[in-house]
């Protein structure tokens, strides 16, 4: 088998059964879905199967995590390559042909991602990033996206070409390369996870690509509940990658990173408090 597609799904039924339309529409002879969901509370995923047979569901009891749901849907994969997909996603005509002739053409590969952009058609420039460093993660803070350091912006939107970090939202690679680096760390539950196993990559000699010539619609954070666990999450994440990288390495950038993290997380739960998010 070519090509394992694998989406992880939490609370995301309406997103999940629009993805699913627009993949099962594309996809190759050749290939398989498989969806992982993650306990869902919504009772809609429990018709899903008989909705869409073809998918191969696993209704999981409990939430453990973003990163452990795909290692374990890795496991259960045939295909060659994998893909990494959000629920929240679309894909268009020729997205899956154009994504593996790229692919088969490095012999290097690490992971490959695509354009993204929002529901109102603006690119998320999170679709190609610099690896986080002192420079890049104060650039974030202050700098607006347009001008930040911390996305690629040497890369254009449109181009083909090699960066760092990729999405989690779309990620595709081979599933021996992925079992190689020992996939997504599961210590991230969510957020985070995708910029490890991007660094990961690079670090085990493979590269990174961005396909800009191929695009699908990611809805950011519309499937996801704004609240303190979200802070939580996200702001955890990012200092499980800086504990792991920085802290032993290199201390100082690893001190002043934590301080601009903590800056950006105490920013970032007042503004949730000022609108009502969080109490």
């Amino acid at each position: 088998m070519k090509l394992s597609v694998i989406i992880v799904s939490y609370n995301a039924a309406d997103f999940l059964r629009n993805c699913l339309i627009s993949v099962l529409k594309e996809l190759p002879t050749d290939a398989e879905v498989i969806v992982f969901d993650n306990a869902s509370t919504d009772d809609q995923i429990q018709s899903f199967p008989q909705e869409f047979p073809c998918v191969q569901f696993v209704l999981n009891q409990e939430n453990r995590g973003f990163a452990y749901a795909n290692n374990a849907a890795v496991r259960r994969a045939q295909g060659e390559f994998i893909l990494i997909l959000n629920p929240d996603t679309l894909v268009y005509a020729g997205f899956f042909d154009n994504l593996l002739d790229f692919a088969e053409q490095k012999s290097n590969l690490g992971a490959l991602g695509v354009r993204m952009i929002d529901g109102k058609g603006r690119f998320l420039p999170e679709s190609k990033r610099n690896i986080p460093d002192l420079i890049s993660s104060f650039s974030k803070l202050f700098v607006s996206d347009e001008k930040s350091n911390y996305y690629h912006q040497s890369l254009g939107e449109h181009e083909n070409g090699e960066t760092f970090v990729l999405s989690g939202a779309c990620m595709l690679m081979k599933k021996s390369v992925y079992e190689e680096v020992g996939g997504f760390d599961e210590r991230y539950f969510m957020y985070g996870e995708d910029i490890d196993l991007s660094f990961t990559l690079l670090k085990n000699g493979y590269k990174n690509y961005y396909l800009g010539e191929v695009s699908i619609t990611h809805f950011k954070g519309e499937s996801t509940v704004k609240d303190k666990k979200y802070l939580e999450r996200f702001y955890g994440a990012m200092e499980i990658f800086l504990i792991k990288y920085y802290k032993k390495q290199r201390p100082l950038q690893y001190y002043l990173m934590l301080v601009g993290l903590k800056f950006k997380y105490w920013k970032a739960k007042k503004k949730f408090q000022k609108s009502g998010l969080i109490k």
